[in-house]
């Protein structure tokens, strides 16, 4: 190849080279967007504006056909044909401007729109000579719907509306894809002049070029006569809506600047939001301001409805927290997951008696929500009743460790702490957890018992079995009995009141749904006598009822398991001693469980201090004076207690009432304080006791020379009681 030809060849490949490569692969990088929700099946939950102040959504995929044609008529007749330039459209141009004498038209195609929306530069006669090469490289790299779609997702809209779904849900509160011809028409026109969207700027205009273009679809066969005459008598839009603000603190979670598609159900969450708004303003009334709920489906593991924080146009601090999120002192709502524990474990059988008597462990006395005690208590009654000193009992005997680490693997994010210094007052709200966390806790139990993989340690059918079934027995806040009336929903479900009355739970399960509710004040202050049952078992109940039933309710397991003896009195493994027997299907780790030690000669007896308590609220049973095992307890204090003896306002100390039980009715009792006899007591044997500080024994021994004994600790006085 000669010089002469190797020059503009060159040329030529250079230029080709530059026209390959002169557009930019990412048209639109660093322009920010809106975070934009959907629901399940994409309808629009909410969104947040972009960060640069626009109402500008994630880009979209493809244009409904209705805009597409109304845009393409109004805009480029021949964007189907042309390679980005269109000669007859710069003709007609440069002829009407030479007419008018000054610039009406640009003869720009919707490529090179495309083209100045990307780039942002001042609109002279070489940005368009620019703008068109680099119109002609897009129609090189993209499809004609992919560019309808570039264009339609960063057009102007008007004020800070850009892209067309924005503006679908601006002007018409409904997406694009809902938009009549009218309304496609009036968005297709609306980019060449923005402005004229808003009232009194321009409106006529707007409408005359919003029906000339319906005209000519009509002219293009777009839509017959009739559909014509409706979409003409279609008035403007007016003020802006706003957009869909369901699920609030759900969308704040979601990524920022994309479009994601949930798992919730927009139908379910407004039924929910409309429901828990009620509940939270009627709370409200009581000082309750904040209310929170979560609706989780079982065979999916997913959210239907999330409602961070309940009526959030109601003035006040803390509206806009998300409470489903935070964490919060649990109360008592973790006690199915110790009681589900302890059956799989074999620590316990479903009906076990646990100790219901005063305890004192390190300072730690924890009291039942009654202030009674009841001496001994089926484990799946305890749980039934949310009993906590058989709770605290029951997890002194399966570990604190334990627990928490099961508590940790059942998906409870907050339990940040050691278990040394959780310790037993792990079970009654000394850790913190998040209604979403817990409520799906109870899901995953409910998933494992179905056999779907679950994030879930409890993995013995029969110990959720039980567990289902002592959580049913749970009395409802209306004090309506389930099993006497069928319209009333069927469920498993727990209650929780935290310390101060700053926390009320209630979380339900059935087959198909778990539901979990939060009351109380996002601020931290309590509400004398809000508790679980009252304040959130109703709104649990009410949102169960807009779930479709459950067909079904838990089956019992018919295989697995273990079949052993149990003693119906004590619930625990039959011994040699116990009278009558049955025969129940257990987890595989119940034959590791204790057996009764309850039955000496066929007779039922109890520990003193649990018969001491126990026979108060079981009239059948027979107190013996006389026989093996202990004679005497002491109902306080428990021998390791810690105590603190408050000081009264003239500075007097009168220390606390020490009481010991025995067997004998009759039985005279001698007391000691270390080595130093205070006196004797008959009948009742309480005795007023004022110790200094530090570690001390205190003992009593009854006329046969039965003795117990108790050390204790004594720390500093308190200041004066009632300051």
């Amino acid at each position: 190849m000669n010089r002469r030809r190797i020059i503009p060849v060159t040329i030529l490949l250079v230029l080709l080279a530059g026209w390959l490569c002169c557009l930019p692969g990412d048209l639109f990088k660093g322009t920010p967007y809106a975070t934009v929700v959907t629901d399940r099946n994409g309808e629009l939950l909410g969104a947040r504006i972009a960060d640069d102040g626009q109402w500008r959504f994630p880009p979209c995929d493809t244009v409904p056909s209705r805009y597409a044609a109304a845009l393409v008529q109004f805009e480029d007749r021949h964007f189907r044909w042309h390679p980005g330039v269109d000669p007859l459209a710069i003709g007609r141009a440069v002829r009407s401007n030479l007419r008018e004498g000054h610039v009406v038209s640009g003869g720009s195609t919707i490529t090179m729109q495309v083209i100045r929306l990307a780039r942002r530069k001042e609109r002279t006669l070489a940005q368009k000579f620019v703008e068109a090469i680099l119109a002609t490289r897009l129609e090189f790299r993209c499809s004609k719907d992919e560019i309808l779609a570039l264009y339609a997702s960063h057009a102007p809209f008007g004020g800070n509306v850009v892209g067309l779904e924005a503006a679908a849900w601006r002007y018409f509160g409904r997406p694009a894809g809902e938009l009549s011809w009218a309304e496609s028409a009036t968005l297709a026109v609306l980019p060449n002049a923005p402005s004229s969207i808003h009232p009194g700027k321009g409106r006529k205009l707007l409408l005359e070029k919003r029906n000339r273009l319906l005209n000519r679809l009509y002219e293009r066969k777009y839509m017959d006569a009739s559909t014509l005459e409706s979409a003409l008598a279609e008035p403007l839009p007016d003020a802006p809506y706003p957009l869909p603000g369901l699920a609030r603190q759900y969308v704040e979670h979601m990524p920022h600047g994309v479009g994601t598609r949930t798992t919730l159900d927009i139908d379910l969450q407004r039924q929910v939001e409309d429901a828990t708004a009620r509940w939270s303003d009627e709370l409200a009334l009581g000082g309750v301001a904040d209310l929170a709920a979560v609706i989780l489906d079982i065979r999916s593991g997913e959210a239907l409805a999330y409602v961070g924080n309940a009526s959030p146009g109601r003035s006040r601090p803390g509206s806009e927290v998300d409470i489903a999120a935070a964490p919060r002192s649990t109360g008592s709502i973790l006690k199915p997951f110790l009681y589900c524990a302890a059956l799989q474990d074999g620590t316990i059988l479903p009906r076990t008696l646990l100790q219901d008597t005063p305890v004192n462990l390190n300072g730690f006395a924890p009291q039942n929500f009654d202030l009674q005690f009841h001496g001994a208590v089926p484990a799946d009654e305890a749980l039934a009743r949310s009993l906590n000193v058989p709770a605290v009992h029951l997890l002194r005997a399966y570990g604190a460790p334990r627990l928490l680490e099961m508590l940790r693997n059942a998906g409870l994010t907050t339990l940040n702490r050691s278990a040394a210094d959780y310790g037993l007052s792990l079970i009654l709200g000394g850790g913190e957890g998040t209604l979403a966390d817990i409520t799906r806790a109870y899901a995953g139990m409910v998933r494992s018992y179905d056999g779907l993989p679950a994030e879930s340690p409890f993995k013995d059918r029969i110990a959720l079995w039980y567990t289902f079934e002592a959580l049913k027995e749970v009395n409802r806040p209306d004090e309506i009995d389930w099993k006497l009336i069928r319209s009333v929903r069927k469920a498993a479900w727990k209650t929780g009141t935290s310390y101060g009355f700053r926390d009320a739970w209630a979380v339900g399960v059935t087959p198909d749904y778990a539901v979990g509710v939060w009351c109380g004040n996002a601020d931290g202050h309590g509400v004398p006598g809000m508790t679980g049952a009252k304040t959130a078992g109703p709104v649990l109940f009410d949102l169960l009822n807009l779930l479709p039933p459950s067909a079904d309710w838990f089956e019992e397991p018919l295989d697995g398991g273990v079949f052993l003896d149990v003693c119906p009195e004590s619930g625990m493994l039959r011994s040699p001693e116990c009278p009558g027997r049955e025969s129940v299907r257990l987890p595989d780790r119940a034959v590791d469980s204790a057996v009764c030690p309850y039955h000496r000669d066929g007779t039922f007896r109890l520990p003193p201090a649990m018969e001491w308590y126990y026979r108060a609220y079981h009239p059948e049973y027979q107190v013996r004076s006389s026989g093996e095992g202990a004679q005497i307890e002491f109902l306080y204090p428990e021998s390791g207690s810690v105590l603190t003896l408050p000081r009264q306002l003239d500075g007097s100390q009168p220390g606390a009432v020490f009481q010991a039980v025995h067997r004998d009715p009759d039985a005279v009792l001698y007391w000691h304080l270390d080595e130093e006899y205070l006196g004797e007591t008959h009948l009742i044997h309480q005795m007023q006791l004022s110790p200094s500080p530090g570690k001390h024994t205190v003992t009593v021994v009854d006329g046969d020379g039965h003795s117990v004994s108790a050390g204790f600790t004594v720390t500093a006085t308190s200041r004066p009681a009632g300051r």
